[in-house]
């Protein structure tokens, strides 16, 4: 699942290509018609299905078109790679302990929106990134795997996060693993 860029999506339709990860990327869903991450679907050969928000008259309703989504792809383990909506207890009953998310801090520091922009607010030394599974409460489920990056003085938004995606980049694939073996999927 992804709202944006994709970046995070590509990193894991490249971890299993590379065998770094032994799963397979069978769907992108979007909710953001045309974004990078739907370009990048495209590019990579994925299926992508778009489920504009917009077009739902609420989020159970979106929840649930995504998950008729996920079962007709027969989908084991769901990754919200940089999906910006919250989700409902509807699809995470769905897929209890199967939904994993990626998180641009420290968890528990510095949840929902706007996560590193809080980082350098607060003055803080070190930030990272965190994949969770995902519970009701944003950004609060069990921690799979966290990266540690230091803030620079002369950090930005933009110097920062793209620090932490690569960092993202890098732990996504091993929360997927670590997801999958935690329930014998592999």
């Amino acid at each position: 699942m992804a709202s944006g860029a994709g970046s995070n999506f590509e990193a894991l339709v490249a971890a299993c290509q590379r065998g770094h990860l032994a799963a397979t990327v069978c769907q992108l869903v979007v909710n953001n018609p045309g974004c990078g991450a739907e370009q990048r679907a495209l590019r990579l050969g994925v299926p992508c299905t778009i489920h504009d928000h917009r077009s739902y008259a609420s989020r159970e309703a979106l929840d649930q078109a995504l998950i008729a989504s996920f079962q007709a792809t027969d989908v084991d383990l769901v990754v919200m790679a940089g999906w910006m909506r919250i989700v409902t207890q509807g699809l995470i009953d769905a897929y209890p302990e199967r939904l994993i998310n990626i998180h641009p801090s420290l968890l528990p520091s510095f949840r929902g929106a706007k996560a590193i922009e809080q980082a350098l607010a607060a003055g803080v030394r070190l930030s990272g990134c965190t994949a969770h599974l995902v519970s009701l409460e944003v950004d609060t489920g069990p921690i799979l795997v966290q990266a540690a990056v230091p803030v620079l003085e002369a950090d930005t938004v933009e110097s920062l996060s793209a620090r932490i995606h690569a960092q993202e980049h890098r732990i996504l694939p091993l929360a997927v693993q670590l997801a999958a073996a935690r329930l014998e999927l592999i």
